[in-house]
């Protein structure tokens, strides 16, 4: 997706990624087969090229310091992944520059969860490597401290939120900010990832004006170039709490392609060329529903119920080229406009409903 909007402005991008078979491959100007972890591969592979950016934290950031430190344009800063990249380092950043998340403590394995039991109920969350709602544990009794991870990680104090939303905000060289409305995730009960969100987020025009506050102000301390997606839990009192953030284009902006003045992968090419940052208002009401690979389906993947949602007015459907499926594998998203919210709700439903991503021996 960013590839595309990168088209339109001529610009050539070359890819590094593991998957020998990764869709992007077909469309990138070069494409280079290689261990992201890898300082060498990353370091040659960077070495190459003029601008380097990412789409996935997990990233050798030794060898992306290297190259910035060789006068090479490295957008995030190396040093903001690295920070994002442990959720431990990511909340004491938020604690010490005053912004507003859940109460948390730093534990370094099993046995420390088990000597703050009493600060339960509360979220093990894995300090590296967690993802895509991997590395994060509900610890509502002593009974499911067994559950928790025997690493550095934390416990974060179990919200009673009302919604969980996300801002994604953007910022150039030259400290020009611009966030994009927020909008309302809604998480599926099982994969603990986002099944679809709504835009804009259902919610009163004050909690929008404090959640946009609060990632531009995120922003500004980390003094990031790119984007940034901060996601967040409204409280049913109505604060607004940090939850994670992510320095790069998000599942949470997919939407913006059809629904939003500019989207957020050419805003991503905006603010890492230093370019003057597209308007991010949103023309019309829209949903994103991810499209994830069915449970008890491992194998080709083969898309049914497709032909039924592309009969649906205001739906975009977006393939990922992802030629295996396995259960709760992103396989693509459909995104639905509609100016009324009801029967944007009702096109979500169908939506979900029709479309399955199933394996062809199964």
């Amino acid at each position: 997706m960013l590839i595309r909007s990168a088209i339109d402005f001529n610009i050539e991008v070359a890819i590094l990624d593991p998957n020998p078979e990764a869709p992007c491959k077909e469309n990138a100007a070069e494409f280079e087969v290689g261990d992201l972890n890898d300082f060498d591969t990353v370091y040659n592979f960077g070495a190459k090229h003029d601008l380097i950016t990412i789409e996935i934290e997990q990233v050798n950031t030794k060898a992306l310091q290297k190259l910035s430190d060789e006068g090479k344009k490295v957008f995030p800063q190396p040093h903001i992944i690295e920070m994002i990249q442990d959720k431990r380092i990511q909340k004491q950043f938020y604690k010490d520059n005053g912004i507003p998340t859940a109460e948390f403590i730093l534990t370094e394995n099993l046995e420390e969860i088990e000597a703050n039991a009493d600060f339960l109920p509360a979220v093990n969350k894995i300090g590296k490597g967690g993802y895509d709602g991997r590395g994060v544990q509900v610890m509502r009794t002593k009974e499911d401290i067994s559950k928790g991870f025997d690493a550095p990680g934390l416990l974060e104090k179990l919200i009673d939120f009302e919604k969980e939303i996300s801002v994604i905000v953007a910022r150039n060289e030259d400290g020009a900010i611009k966030a994009f409305p927020p909008v309302e995730l809604v998480f599926h009960p099982e994969a603990n990832l986002v099944e679809y969100l709504l835009a804009p987020a259902q919610i009163r025009e004050d909690i929008t004006d404090k959640a946009v506050e609060i990632a531009t102000n995120l922003a500004k301390k980390l003094e990031i170039v790119g984007l940034l997606a901060v996601e967040m839990f409204v409280t049913k009192n109505g604060e607004v709490l940090v939850n994670e953030i992510a320095p790069r284009t998000h599942n949470s902006g997919h939407q913006s392609i059809e629904s939003n003045m500019t989207s957020q992968f050419e805003q991503q090419l905006r603010a890492i060329l230093n370019w003057p940052l597209g308007d991010t208002s949103l023309f019309i009401s829209s949903a994103m529903i991810n499209l994830l690979g069915e449970e008890g389906h491992t194998g080709v993947a083969v898309c049914k119920g497709f032909k039924e949602v592309l009969d649906i007015p205001g739906c975009h459907l977006h393939l990922y080229g992802k030629k295996m499926t396995r259960p709760f594998r992103k396989m693509g998203h459909v995104t639905v406009r509609d100016k009324d919210m009801e029967q944007l709700i009702k096109k979500i439903d169908f939506v979900k409903k029709t479309i399955k991503f199933v394996s062809d021996e199964q």
